[in-house]
């Protein structure tokens, strides 16, 4: 096949970490990580698999006994005992070492694996839960991936089946430690790589028969409301579907719909100007028939007698088709402007060759031919087993429209990293069926902004548009702040993209890859960390009516936490109810979170470098937050070719942030930038006493603009633009921090907008007034038989700073 089809893996592992008999060999990869393989014939696989691709591990200390009973291998990690024989229950066992369960740390081969599982083909047609696959990491410290029916990479860039009756088995078996667990998984099956920069702005997409002319209406419409996007995704009506039925369906379509596009290329250099991207959608499954601009070129060059209208057949298993289907059926269009492909492989798990995936294959061969050119490489399919998150974007298919399935999705995206699967994206606001509902919408929306694509599309219905201004106007005031919001964060997302690739860390994780002894980060299922600095809680169930706020269980680690909407802060350690109406959802910043924002949004700018940027950082600890930047779509960034830019706060004598110079290539980044800092956890006196540095030298305050917002407790200050070599320092006095929250404002703003009786509201609000002593005053609440929403939504308010104190 073509170079650019030929991936180069490093497979053969270290002679020294290998322990061979007859028909055995065992290869201790890491003292956690361990491959074990059986073959009749003594003949074991040394290349690469779809998903083993780098086996060239370091050395790896272990210790091994001989004796009559066959072998034992101890790490500081596992002790292995295997008889020799055949693999059996009885005759090979691992067991992790450490006090993680005094039955179940004990793994014997062929015995079920409880594990904390991993992510799942789709979500297709998903009303709720479905069952995931296995990940590398569990509560019982180990699990196991078989790579036995894996396909084996050949030189030459395409597969062959492995010989069958081979055993083929890779042990994790790394305790607590998730994160190392993971790594290792990276190591051997082949980084996360980074997505381009517009991959994490908003997409737009809709199964929908737009022409030109209505899409950039559309487009325009999302300026005025000041919606910006930089991803058009354009479904399967860009092609001819209204067909001759002696062709067939027009499912699988690679012609241009004239009447709907008559100038392809103009449309797409419409987009481009505009800042965006454009995905076409492909079901590939039908081939190419008879009445494809490329029939005859494509047939002519697959053998298919063209003048019988024969059809193409998609033979995703014949390496010569594949280089065909991208030489006839997508290149062209590439030229034309189409800059990565929504794969939407729905035809199962089978084609001729026995235990070949055309999902995978597809996956694999679109990604790495869009690296053409120094491109950073893309596409956009479903999950096709583990290694699949070499080749991002993952489409997570059809889901039906129901609060259900948006319960689901915060624990679906989560637990993916178990298996390395760190790009989902998902049908944000449900694809199908179900019914409208304005309030489950928002929260759809607000969840998407903390997943890690946001793309909103909906079905061909004509009622079912995700338009922010088709719903109510709370729900489309939620929705637009959402969608703007998602750009502000861009330069964080972009940072957190480029640590999943250096560091192995997916943006969203579960709450025990940092916390993996406490039990109450297992229970929180829906709750996650969305990079370094954000825990994030999705609201997932409606509103009490009455209270106009719906509920979720939070789990805060120790610490201080600040809500980034709503300012409250909060004393970690423990687990609550919290509750908001519906233009939030819980979003908490550690104390020392730095967060660099911008207000940069709309495309273009929103896929370059910045020049001014809102940064917040909240008092309480020290923090650092390296931010990374590079040319954001090529492949430079493979080989370090980057800008960095330290921030950092530390809290002494006085509480410093500091601006580093940038450091790297800063021909990539613009040569002056203008940051505003807003410091949250400070009284308002701080702003009096605000002392800003450039190089050493005090800024005049006249230069400066100080601010201070209460509700956030936060001292704003924008510091001029200048050179990205100079040095910043803002300085705020300690003995000015922010005291807790305003409760009792809080409370009478709770109450206000609550739709209970005025009596009761009377009643709550000079209990609160009156009772100092908050243990107190909640024993009063309680007895007044308060209902429970309302009860722990007040609770909440009084105690986020601490149980004790005064709620003045």
């Amino acid at each position: 096949m073509k170079e650019i089809y030929r991936v180069h893996t490093r497979p053969a592992a270290l002679p020294g970490n290998r322990i061979s008999g007859d028909k055995y060999r065992v290869t201790m990869l890491t003292e956690g990580l361990i491959r074990l393989e059986y073959s009749e014939d003594g003949i074991f696989e040394d290349r690469a698999t779809q998903m083993a691709w780098y086996r060239d591990f370091p050395e790896t200390d272990y210790r091994l006994i001989r004796n009559s009973d066959g072998i034992e291998i101890h790490t500081s990690r596992i002790q292995l005992i295997y008889n020799e024989e055949k693999f059996s229950k009885n005759g090979l066992s691992i067991q992790v070492k450490g006090d993680f369960s005094a039955y179940h740390s004990i793994w014997r081969y062929g015995e079920e694996i409880h594990d904390l599982g991993g992510t799942a083909r789709t979500l297709d047609e998903a009303d709720g839960a479905v069952e995931l696959d296995h990940g590398v990491v569990s509560w019982f410290g180990y699990s196991v991936l078989d790579d036995s029916k894996s396909q084996v990479l050949l030189e030459n860039g395409w597969l062959e089946p492995r010989k069958k009756g081979v055993q083929d088995l890779y042990f994790f078996g790394y305790g607590h430690d998730y994160k190392e667990a993971l790594q290792d998984f990276y190591r051997l099956s082949g980084k996360m790589p980074m997505l381009p920069r517009y991959a994490l702005g908003n997409w737009w997409s809709r199964f929908y028969p737009y022409t030109e002319e209505s899409y950039m209406e559309l487009m325009e419409r999302f300026d005025r409301e000041n919606i910006p996007f930089t991803v058009a995704v354009i479904d399967m009506d860009w092609h001819l579907v209204d067909i001759d039925k002696k062709y067939g369906s027009g499912w699988t379509g690679y012609s241009w719909n004239r009447e709907y596009f008559p100038d392809p290329a103009r449309f797409l250099n419409r987009l481009h100007k505009r800042g965006m991207r454009a995905t076409l959608n492909v079901h590939p499954a039908e081939g190419v028939k008879a009445h494809e601009e490329m029939y005859v070129e494509m047939a002519k060059a697959m053998g298919v007698d063209y003048t019988k209208e024969d059809p193409v057949n998609c033979d995703v298993a014949n390496p010569e088709f594949i280089e065909n289907y991208f030489t006839y059926l997508h290149h062209p269009r590439e030229k034309e402007g189409v800059d990565f492909w929504w794969i939407d492989w729905q035809q199962g798990t089978n084609c001729k060759v026995e235990g070949l995936d055309p999902l995978w294959i597809l996956n694999h061969f679109h990604f790495l031919d869009s690296a053409k050119d120094g491109k950073r490489p893309m596409t956009f399919s479903r999950y096709a087993n583990a290694g699949s998150h070499r080749y991002p974007i993952g489409f997570s298919g059809d889901t039906v429209t129901t609060w259900e399935s948006l319960d689901f999705q915060p624990y679906f995206t989560a637990n993916a990293a178990n298996i390395g699967y760190g790009w989902w994206s998902h049908d944000i606001g449900g694809h199908m069926m179900g019914c409208k509902n304005d309030e489950m919408e928002a929260r759809w929306a607000q969840f998407g902004v903390y997943s890690p694509v946001m793309r909103l599309h909906s079905s061909f219905s004509e009622f079912n548009g995700k338009e922010p201004w088709r719903f109510k106007k709370e729900t489309e005031y939620a929705m637009g702040e959402a969608l703007r919001h998602r750009h502000r964060m861009i330069p964080y997302l972009y940072t957190m993209n480029y640590r999943g690739y250096r560091e192995g860390l997916p943006l969203v994780e579960p709450m025990y890859y940092e916390h993996p002894e406490e039990k109450e980060a297992y229970k929180v299922k829906n709750q996650y960390y969305f990079g370094s600095e954000l825990l994030v809680a999705p609201i997932t169930t409606p509103r009490i009516l009455s209270l106009n706020v719906a509920g979720v269980t939070v789990w805060l680690p120790e610490g201080i936490w600040y809500d980034i909407y709503t300012g409250m802060i909060y004393e970690g350690g423990r687990s609550l109810n919290m509750y908001r109406d519906l233009n939030s959802i819980p979003v908490l910043a550690k104390a020392g979170g730095i967060l660099p924002f911008t207000e940069e949004i709309s495309a273009p700018k929103a896929i370059s470098n910045p020049v001014s940027f809102q940064i917040y950082v909240y008092a309480g600890a020290d923090g650092t937050f390296a931010l990374y930047e590079d040319d954001n779509e090529s492949v430079a960034y493979e080989s370090d070719d980057c800008a960095k830019t330290l921030f950092t706060y530390e809290e002494g004598e006085q509480a410093v942030f500091t601006v580093e110079p940038a450091e790297g290539n800063l021909e990539l980044i613009p040569g002056e930038r203008e940051f505003t800092v807003s410091a949250v956890g400070f009284a308002q006196e701080a702003a009096d006493r605000v002392i800003v540095t450039v190089d050493g030298q005090a800024l005049p305050e006249a230069e400066l603009g100080i601010s201070y917002e209460k509700e956030m407790q936060a001292v704003t200050v924008k510091v001029p633009a200048m050179g990205i070599g100079r040095r910043i320092q803002i300085f705020l006095p300690m003995e000015h921090r922010a005291k807790g929250n305003a409760v009792q404002e809080r409370v009478f703003e709770f109450l206000n907008q609550a739709e209970i009786e005025f009596m009761q509201k009377d009643e709550i609000f000079q209990a609160v007034k009156k009772e100092t002593r908050v243990s107190v005053l909640l024993a009063g609440l309680h007895a007044m038989g308060l209902e429970k929403g309302l009860y722990e939504a007040l609770a909440e308010i009084l105690t986020a700073a601490g149980a004790e104190g005064t709620p003045a």
